[in-house]
């Protein structure tokens, strides 16, 4: 038996199934990323990394079909998503490629006490990093991890999510075939015991994680008790807060379109619809005909929107949460049909602070929306969680969007729009929803050595 296998959800069938690494293949990881570091990466410049990343980017695009074809077998996603995933990785490596010499140039510091010379930050790659990714976003997600490390000369090793094997082989393929050395991306199927054993390795510098609340929790108590450098990206419930409209329509469907996306299953989805009074009645008749009109099918087909969860036991998970839900006093608008691994658009209300979806995520094709008096309401409303990954604040006040936008405490708000992430847009966000950042120029300094050059 192995841990690391394809299985299709969309028809529940099992693909293919990879070896776990062993402990000598373990290790033998770790010292082909080290060897790599104190090598290669130590000694090529920046202009010789950005080539190599250009490489990877291009072999992304070249390869964008028969990667989009892999996720789709692996997590279901649906075929145009999963080609553009792909396509939307090449961006981001080459965003770095582009601006490796400007973020890894020196910092000159200006001396305003006194004294003669010069003083700068030189920023220094830290080593090996690990990073452990999830299967929701297999090419996105290692992409947003791998591309800012190799730009600044760090190694990595990659741990993929076990239901990934076959996505993780070929990125790392790309990366090979794109003209890095040995060792410089290193992917291993590795358990969560052996990754514990990595991240505690002294040749390990740090480790990076995008997963949930639980791993996370996990990972950063090993890296505190190794006292090694860690990010984590974690779940989030992220409010969709509705204050003015003058085209309703517009605000409803790209509500529709932050939640469905991936199906649901995206950490920065919109997962609570907050809206005033006077607007909620109009808005939930709208948002919940559009949901139920979302088509569910085969997710190769072109009109598919909503293909099946990741896996039949997600399914379950999202089913047992909504049931409860309903359990505990909550009105199913739409919704709440499981097939397999499909899950139809489900919409919640009435939902109440002693209820646990309250304060739970939902991962998959499932919203909660909130009536609420005023601006306030809203803001206290969408405070009210333990994460605070992202929001989406729609009003025609910018006034007022500035003002509410200040109040959120997350990492990152969008007004008046939504799916605008982009490479040098940083991402991240507090509370439960994790530490660091990843994406743009804030992504370059989770894993170096700024280290003070001060000159007589």
């Amino acid at each position: 038996m192995t841990d690391y296998a394809v299985v299709n959800p969309a028809t529940g069938e099992t693909v293919a199934e990879y070896a776990t690494a062993t402990a000598a293949e373990v290790d033998a990881a770790v010292a082909a990323a080290s060897a790599a570091f104190r090598d290669w990466a130590v000694n090529s410049s920046a202009a010789e990394r950005a080539r190599l990343l250009r490489n990877a980017a291009r072999l992304h695009r070249e390869r964008a079909e028969e990667l989009g074809d892999i996720i789709v077998r692996e997590m279901g996603k649906v075929k145009a998503a999963a080609v553009g995933e792909a396509e939307f990785a090449a961006d981001i490596i080459e965003y770095y490629a582009d601006m490796a010499e400007k973020l890894t140039a020196d910092e000159p510091i200006e001396l305003i006490s006194g004294g003669e010379g010069s003083a700068v930050i030189r920023r220094a790659p830290l080593g090996v990093i690990f990073g452990i990714m999830p299967w929701n976003f297999p090419y996105y997600q290692v992409a947003r991890f791998a591309a800012p490390n190799l730009m600044n000369g760090n190694t990595v090793i990659l741990k993929h999510a076990p239901q990934c094997p076959e996505s993780a082989e070929a990125i790392a393929q790309i990366f090979l075939d794109a003209g890095f050395p040995e060792g410089a991306y290193v992917n291993i199927r590795a358990t969560n015991e052996q990754s514990a054993d990595i991240i505690a390795d002294r040749r390990v510098a740090g480790v990076s994680l995008t997963g949930s609340e639980r791993a996370g929790a996990a990972v950063a108590e090993v890296a505190g008790r190794n006292l090694k450098k860690v990010a984590l990206e974690l779940g989030g419930s992220d409010p969709f807060i509705v204050l003015a409209a003058d085209d309703l329509d517009a605000v409803v469907a790209a509500g529709v379109d932050a939640r469905l996306d991936n199906t649901g299953q995206a950490c920065n989805g919109a997962k609570r619809f907050i809206v005033v009074d006077g607007l909620y009645d109009a808005f939930l008749e709208k948002f919940t005909a559009a949901m139920r009109d979302a088509v569910v099918g085969d997710p190769t087909e072109e009109d598919t929107v909503l293909g099946p969860l990741s896996s039949l036991v997600a399914a379950e998970r999202l089913e047992a949460q909504v049931n409860e839900a309903v359990s505990q006093g909550a009105t199913l608008a739409v919704g709440g049909k499981r097939e397999g691994a499909y899950f139809h658009p489900t919409v919640l209300t009435d939902v109440t602070p002693e209820m646990n979806v309250y304060r739970e995520e939902l991962f998959g094709p499932a919203a909660v929306v909130y009536r609420v008096a005023d601006e306030n309401a809203a803001v206290d409303l969408a405070n009210d969680t333990p994460f605070g990954l992202g929001s989406y604040v729609f009003t025609t006040d910018p006034e007022q969007a500035d003002r509410v936008a200040n109040k959120l405490n997350v990492g990152m708000v969008y007004v008046n729009l939504v799916l605008a992430d982009a490479p040098e847009l940083p991402f991240g966000g507090v509370k439960s929803s994790g530490t660091g950042r990843e994406l743009g120029t804030l992504a370059a300094d989770e894993f170096v050595n700024k280290k003070l050059i001060r000159t007589a």
